[in-house]
């Protein structure tokens, strides 16, 4: 039976980032995914300045910017009979931190894999699903998985982390539940073209709303991701309707790419995503952790999720990377990760629950049809504002930084030849 110092589920950016951290402290660290490839599309494209920052410190940001991306530099909300006004100005913060950058997952999660990868305690084991938590004497001791032939195999781990999702198998196996709070509105992603001439800067978001509905906009470069918002509950209509009224619901809310909704070519095209807000009571049983959507499902608002689990990464290799080196991981170490990422896991979720109920619960209720008009004064009239929302955005409350074991200089510029 194979053993491991550190077993983690889930090959997000969450779990790829902590066996990066924890491989580089010197932690033999096993990262399972059920998936054959990280090949998954609108899984979160976002990378925040908070992300970026990490990036450096691990000594890794001239390769991640040559990762193809695109650069989200600004929000703004469209205004009757006026220009669009500006909520969010990311240009506005220090450089070289002033940006999120969009990119397809899959990219960054074989970017941070090949990192790993360096690193000789690091293994990722793709194809392999977890199924249960193997328990000893009050403590969980390892994980059983699943390969794609049917084979049934057991890790022992002094430490189990959960990364696997808002669906997290591990936690429902390990009996911990999760308080939900109300969410207004499911999200359908979808593309659709872009020509070259289309005025916009690249990757700035533009949304239009609607009765009861909404639509996002992100601009890259060859194409636009469209989100379509709708109340919770509404998918069975939406597949009901079928593509031409999808179709239709969109060049509605947008006219100006009715010419194009065509690309839509089938309901399949729609990726649906349940949005969940949702956080543990506690974290953690003797012997496992739970990090990222497995400890807090975060509403797509603000696109935070992806980076709040890169944070809780961070926090959670620097305190329990010298209690894995030492063999034994006590429920103590584990309640201290808890601890210093449950404040900013509440102040997040407590402004995406701002949000909900002052902008999408009216929208989707079909009381409002536009932003409100303080909250479009103010973002006119107070500059600072345009500065706040931002770095609040970029890098959230409490964000970490790399730990000092996991530090390394940029490589230095190879001469040419």
């Amino acid at each position: 039976m194979e053993k491991t110092g550190c077993a983690v589920v889930g090959g997000g950016p969450a779990g790829m980032m902590l066996g990066l951290l924890l491989a580089r402290a010197g932690v033999r660290v096993t990262v399972l995914e059920k998936h054959a490839d990280f090949l998954r599309d609108f899984r979160g494209d976002t990378v925040h300045p908070s992300t970026i920052r990490l990036i450096d410190e691990l000594g890794l940001g001239q390769e991640f910017r040559r990762l193809p991306q695109s650069r989200l530099k600004n929000v703004a909300f469209p205004v009757p009979g006026g220009p669009p006004v500006t909520m969010g100005d990311f240009d506005a913060l220090p450089p070289p931190y002033n940006y999120i950058a969009m990119m397809p997952q899959w990219d960054f999660l074989n970017f941070l894999g090949a990192a790993a990868a360096e690193e000789p305690g690091f293994t990722l084991l793709m194809s392999h699903t977890a199924t249960g938590l193997v328990r000893n004497g009050g403590r969980v001791r390892g994980i059983r998985f699943r390969t794609p032939d049917g084979t049934q195999g057991e890790l022992l781990a002094d430490l189990v982390v959960a990364t696997d999702g808002r669906h997290s198998v591990l936690r429902t196996e390990a009996g911990l539940a999760p308080k939900e709070f109300p969410v207004p509105f499911d999200t359908w992603w979808f593309r659709l073209p872009r020509n070259p001439s289309e005025a916009g800067e690249v990757a700035g978001l533009v949304p239009a709303f609607g009765p009861g509905e909404a639509l996002l906009a992100l601009f890259r470069n060859d194409y636009y991701q469209m989100g379509y918002l709708a109340a919770k509950g509404t998918d069975a209509r939406i597949r009901a309707e079928g593509v031409e009224g999808f179709r239709r619901r969109v060049a509605a809310l947008r006219p100006d790419l009715a010419d194009r909704v065509d690309a839509i070519r089938s309901l399949d095209d729609l990726h649906w995503l349940d949005v969940r807000l949702n956080r543990l009571h506690r974290w953690y049983i003797n012997g496992m952790l739970c990090i990222g959507d497995a400890a807090h499902a975060m509403s797509p608002a603000g696109g935070v999720g992806i980076n709040l689990a890169i944070q809780d990464a961070a926090a959670a290799a620097e305190s329990l990377a010298p209690a894995l080196l030492r063999g034994h991981v006590t429920t103590a170490d584990l309640k201290k990760v808890e601890r210093r990422r449950r404040l900013p896991t509440v102040i997040v979720q407590t402004a995406q629950r701002v949000m909900q109920r002052a902008i999408f619960g009216p929208i989707m209720s079909g009381k409002r049809t536009k932003v409100p008009a303080a909250a479009l004064f103010v973002a006119r009239r107070v500059p600072a504002v345009r500065t706040i929302i931002p770095r609040f955005i970029a890098f959230g409350p409490r964000p970490e930084h790399a730990p000092a074991f996991a530090r390394r200089a940029e490589p230095r510029p190879q001469p040419q030849p």
